[in-house]
């Protein structure tokens, strides 16, 4: 057995069937899973039957390199999102199973044993995970904390969450600048998760991108640094698991070696629901539409002893507590059948805090009226304590 399978923590959602365990849920009241950031809006009619009028495609082995039509659409929807004039599809894109997949495989090409890795915290887990089964050590950047706070000595790889996960916190100009600088000096590859960079609050005005950061920087090539996007949260197609990389084109051909060996190449028919998903915005809008209304609705109503922010992007609140986190998501559960994922779950403890703690990830993918009855049960606990 691998023995670096006993490095990895229970994953969050382990966490929280655990904390739960022994819980009985308010009978009376309905219950709302808040917990897993899974989209619930419907999946396009567009992708649906793109995906249904390729199921040819299923007599046919794929390519890991993925049909050239599909890299275009991925190429051209990011010179349009991000304005990359340059990006070549032909060694700058790879299509990939959803973000997930490709942010722990990306991990396994490019790290050496005993090297370091600089995660965010709170954080996806996947990105610990990645680090720990190529045998290198995570290195946590605390929320809120500088990057002159990092000993970057020894680092190969840092991700990046931008709109975080859980924060929904978009990184900035001057950030990304300070990022690329201290790749140039110790030589580390960044990879940049950007699944959440589709949701947004204000229309007409994105979140910056890697990419972009890089371009408006001078960066020609984009040296070290790869970014991952997903269909999952932009076109509500969890299912479909689609995404594609792009960015450094030496990184993408080490990690086309590794996916071709890794037997990780896409469906012919996903690749063609893909295809038609990239090339349209008009469901794209309407899926930030749905989330704005969401937004508008339940914001104004956490209200002191709670308290949270209006995200960057995302579809999360971040909400602080009075209590013990893990102790108001059982209470919460048990006295009002609500279900919502205890922040210090997705953090670990790193210069002495768990940065996580108090914290409540709250997750708005059921129906609005589900998310506001959600968020008023929370208050009638939180008034209680």
């Amino acid at each position: 057995m691998n023995p670096l399978l006993a490095k990895l923590q229970p994953y969050p959602f382990d966490k929280v069937r655990a904390n739960l365990a022994g819980a009985t849920a308010n009978p009376a009241l309905q219950p709302i899973d808040l917990s897993i950031g899974e989209p619930k809006h419907p999946t396009s009619a567009l992708v649906k039957d793109a995906l249904a009028g390729a199921l040819e495609g299923l007599s046919q082995y794929p390519r890991s390199l993925g049909l050239p039509e599909l890299r275009e659409a991925a190429a051209a929807w990011a010179r349009r999102r991000y304005g990359v004039a340059e990006l070549d599809p032909a060694t700058q894109v790879l299509p990939v199973n959803g973000s997930r997949e490709a942010l722990f495989a990306f991990g396994q090409t490019v790290l050496e044993p005993n090297a370091r890795v600089v995660c965010p915290n709170p954080f996806y887990q996947i990105y610990e995970g990645a680090a720990l089964l190529a045998g290198a050590t995570p290195v946590f950047l605390n929320d809120g904390r500088g990057l002159e706070e990092i000993d970057w000595r020894g680092v190969q790889l840092a991700y990046v969450c931008s709109p975080g996960n859980p924060t929904g916190r978009v990184a900035t100009l001057g950030e990304w600048k300070a990022l690329f600088e201290l790749s140039d000096r110790h030589g580390f590859t960044i990879a940049s998760d950007e699944c959440y960079s589709e949701i947004y609050l204000e229309e007409g005005s994105p979140p910056l991108g890697a990419l972009d950061a890089a371009q408006r920087l001078g960066r020609k090539g984009f040296p070290r640094l790869v970014m991952f996007t997903s269909l999952s949260k932009r076109s509500n197609s969890p299912g479909l698991r689609s995404g594609f990389v792009a960015g450094d084109a030496a990184l993408l051909k080490a990690f086309l070696l590794y996916r071709t060996y890794h037997g990780s190449a896409m469906s012919l028919a996903v690749q063609r629901a893909s295809i038609a998903a990239w090339g349209d915005e008009a469901h794209v809008r309407e899926n930030r539409r749905l989330y704005a209304e969401k937004y508008a609705c339940v914001l104004p109503l956490v209200q002191d002893p709670l308290r949270t922010e209006k995200p960057d992007g995302g579809f999360y609140l971040w909400i602080e507590t009075p209590i013990d986190d893990a102790d108001f998501a059982r209470r919460l559960y048990e006295q009002y059948n609500v279900m919502v994922l205890p922040g210090s779950f997705l953090a670990r403890e790193s210069q002495g805090v768990n940065p996580g703690s108090n914290h409540l990830r709250v997750a708005l993918v059921a129906p609005i009226a589900e998310c506001k009855e959600a968020v008023q049960r929370m208050m009638q606990l939180a008034r209680s304590l």
